[in-house]
């Protein structure tokens, strides 16, 4: 059977599809079979360039050598170890790798098994660490409208995307919310960074005045919020968040799941804004996509609270069976030697210009209402059908799709965020794509 021309399963009902429409996509499946670099392959033999990373983890592109043949390797060496008093090697080369690449004052990694088991760790980290330093009045987290902290219950409670929430019942309690910093009505077509809502951070005293600082442990934000429809904060934002968390002894964790690992043209989002936080969390492109892995990052601090009494006790009870997975950390490796040997964590700054003036030139194309851009992260919102929330957007993708292109939506938001190993003429085919699919969506 020559490549691309797998078939389809006869029966596709068993699997209870993640975030899929699931009775519209089994009637009309769209099945990948084969990738390659910027491209997959579907099971009728069409190429479709991945304009997305495949789900915003996919950073050095599809298939790549060194990922490949570290994880055939390390499966046939050392396919398992237990994380529980036992380790293995790769797992604590890859801690001293990420620590070396990681904002100075971020030097101890947990590992996880994705963004949302990260976000559960980081949430628990923080929590723990309160009480371990005498501050265990502090149980309430501060989340932000529209974040997307991944779908377990901490999640989902910190978290501010409704559709996410409303199933769940009361969910957490003690948890508040930042408002978004997103003002179209004043930032509409921004290139970059946003000029208005730096004092939107202001919130966060409001919220202090409200709850008392002494019964708040955290707050965790996107530094850009990527599932909710690339939200990008304003200039400053971020580090007036540090400043009030500092003055008041509130932990502040950066969720980069999305913004880890070379999307903004930065090793992290830390690193473009300048802003460090005690606890980060990261998933999706440690490992390229391939394996399930994240890793959370703290401080000394925060690790150094945890070490005391006896040396043979466990410190934390917390931890995953997967914890540094042999495999997952040879895949994590050869991630990183792949992002270093091509530059890949850098060239987001150098492909930013040309990927922001190819997406704003969709300005003024058919019901596009926005066009916002942060190193290679872009997002092109378009106006609702009255009645009919998220059709448009969705229509525009089962076309782009059908054109050979691979996009995402969020609500009426089409969502671009390329393997770093994207060429213009890719970034020309994407923007090209989608402004032909406006011409055609009702």
């Amino acid at each position: 059977m020559s490549q691309g021309a797998q078939s389809i399963p006869n029966d596709l009902n068993a699997f209870w599809m993640p975030f899929t429409a699931n009775r519209q996509f089994k009637k009309s499946p769209r099945m990948f079979v084969v990738a390659k670099d910027m491209h997959y392959t579907t099971a009728d033999g069409r190429e479709v360039l991945d304009g997305t990373a495949g789900l915003w983890c996919v950073n050095a592109g599809h298939c790549r050598p060194l990922i490949t043949e570290a994880i055939a390797s390390q499966a046939a060496e050392l396919d398992y170890a237990p994380a529980f008093q036992m380790g293995h090697p790769k797992a604590f080369e890859l801690a001293n790798r990420l620590v070396d690449l990681a904002p100075d004052g971020l030097d101890h990694v947990l590992f996880t098994n994705s963004g949302s088991e990260s976000v559960e760790t980081a949430l628990k980290v923080a929590l723990a660490y309160q009480k371990a330093i005498g501050q265990g009045s502090r149980t309430r987290l501060i989340g932000r409208e529209r974040g997307y902290h991944g779908v377990n219950f901490g999640g989902i409670s910190v978290g501010g995307i409704v559709a996410n929430r409303k199933m769940f019942g009361t969910l957490l309690t003690g948890v508040d919310h930042l408002p978004h910093t997103h003002l179209p009505a004043k930032n509409a077509f921004s290139r970059g960074e946003p000029q208005h809502g730096v004092e939107l951070a202001e919130e966060l005293e409001r919220i202090v005045t409200l709850h008392d600082a002494s019964t708040i442990a955290a707050v965790i934000v996107e530094p850009v919020a990527g599932s909710t429809g690339v939200l990008i904060p304003p200039p400053g934002y971020l580090k007036r968040l540090r400043e009030i968390c500092d003055r008041h002894g509130i932990l502040l964790i950066f969720d980069e799941v999305i913004t880890g690992y070379g999307r903004l043209g930065t090793p992290f989002g830390a690193d473009y804004f300048g802003v460090t936080p005690d606890i980060m969390v990261t998933a999706k492109g440690l490992t390229n996509g391939v394996i399930p892995m994240g890793a959370v990052f703290t401080s000394s601090k925060i690790h150094d609270a945890f070490m005391t009494g006896p040396e043979h006790l466990i410190e934390f009870f917390h931890g995953y069976t997967y914890s540094g997975n042999p495999i997952a950390s040879a895949a994590g490796l050869a991630t990183l030697e792949t992002y270093k040997q091509e530059g890949l964590l850098t060239r987001g700054a150098e492909l930013g210009p040309y990927f922001e003036e190819a997406l704003h030139s969709l300005k003024g194309a058919p019901h596009v209402i926005d066009v916002r851009n942060i190193g290679l992260v872009g997002a092109i919102e378009l106006e609702p059908i009255a009645g009919e929330p998220t059709k448009r957007a969705f229509s525009a993708f089962v076309k782009a799709f059908e054109k050979g292109v691979l996009i995402r939506t969020t609500g009426d938001i089409i969502a671009l965020s390329p393997p770093l190993i994207v060429e213009k003429q890719h970034i020309d085919q994407i923007v090209d794509t989608i402004r032909t699919v406006l011409g055609e969506v009702d």
